[in-house]
This record gives C-alpha cells, sequence and structure tokens, in this order.
C-alpha cells in the first residue's frame, strides 16, 4: 500500500472517482469495486465492516493532509455521509420520484465529532427518524449544504456541488426540521 502524504493535493496521475464518503476525519475519494446497484441501496444492504475503496484518496478534515492510496477499507460505521458521482446502477426515474416537491422537508442537521459540521437541504419529511417498519439507516438529502469544513481547499470543493447526499441517521447530533 502506498501512503505517502501529498500536502499539495497534486497527483501524478489522474484517478477516476465514482463515489465519495465523508468520515470523522477524511473525505475519502475513490470508487467501490464490482458495485452492481445504486450506492444507497449497497449501503443499506451491506452485510460487512469495511467497504473497499480502490484508487483510493483521503483528505483530511482536520490539516488537508492528503494520502493517496491503490486502496482502502472504510468502516462502514464510520461514514456520515456518501455520494455517488458516477451513477453506475442508477435509475433516472426513481431519482426523479424522490425529487418531488410536495413530500420535501428543509432540515439543517448538525454533526458534533472531531470536526463539527453542518448540512442542511430538503430530505423527505421525517427521514432522518428511525423507521422499524423499513429499517432504513440512511436517507437522501437533496441540494445540501455542507458548512463547517474548509471547502476552499481543492480536494473538499466537490462538497460545494452535490445535488445530493446519502446521509446515515445516527451520525447527526442535532436536526432543526422547518417542515
Amino acid at each position: 500500500m502506498n501512503e505517502r502524504p501529498d500536502s499539495r493535493g497534486s497527483t501524478a496521475s489522474p484517478v477516476f472517482v465514482e463515489d465519495v464518503f465523508l468520515t470523522d476525519v477524511f473525505l475519502v475519494k475513490g470508487r467501490l469495486p464490482n458495485k452492481s446497484k445504486r450506492l444507497t441501496n449497497l449501503l443499506e444492504d451491506y452485510g460487512r465492516t469495511f467497504l473497499p475503496v480502490q484508487d483510493a484518496t483521503l483528505v483530511s478534515l482536520r490539516n488537508n493532509e492528503v494520502i493517496r492510496t491503490p486502496s482502502v477499507m472504510v468502516n462502514i460505521a464510520e461514514v456520515i455521509l456518501a455520494h455517488e458521482l458516477v451513477e453506475v446502477a442508477g435509475d433516472e426515474t426513481m431519482r426523479r420520484l424522490a425529487n418531488s416537491p410536495e413530500k420535501a422537508s428543509r432540515i439543517r442537521a448538525f454533526y458534533n465529532g472531531i470536526v463539527q459540521f453542518e448540512l442542511a437541504g430538503q430530505i423527505e419529511t421525517g427521514a432522518y427518524e428511525s423507521q422499524p417498519v423499513t429499517g432504513r439507516r440512511w436517507f437522501i438529502m437533496q441540494n445540501p449544504v455542507v458548512r463547517g469544513l474548509d471547502l476552499a481547499n481543492p480536494e473538499l470543493t466537490l462538497l460545494k456541488n452535490l445535488d445530493y447526499a446519502i446521509v446515515r441517521k445516527d451520525r447527526m447530533a442535532y436536526v432543526y426540521d422547518f417542515g
């Protein structure tokens, strides 16, 4: 495993990024191998402890240190939010239905960990609550706005323009629901 830190954020060769994972300590960019369904469904159904991320770039949220490695295993319990930059197994019809404005509620959710930050955006009403019937651990936030991280850092800039985020329910400490 090649773990040479690069504080300048430069890279010797371009890497194709499909998936993004935000944890307590790092933004992890790379791709999950052999993905055959949408990232949301993969996270909900995942039965193992670690997600294998190939062609990974890890960006420290504390000091902007950049680590590039051919692969890294990310503990799924550490993932706060995820996003699929390239929808390999996407369903555009289901995505349009999920964007229905009549079932949307505006929220601000705060994460209270090593690095404190806020997510604001539109969700399906009450999506952050536990639902025993479905048992879903994740919810979708449309047009998320991330505050509290250094988004001027070129490695973190992609968090500015996400059209949605897959957010883990039990990782948010406080939620203001304006719906």
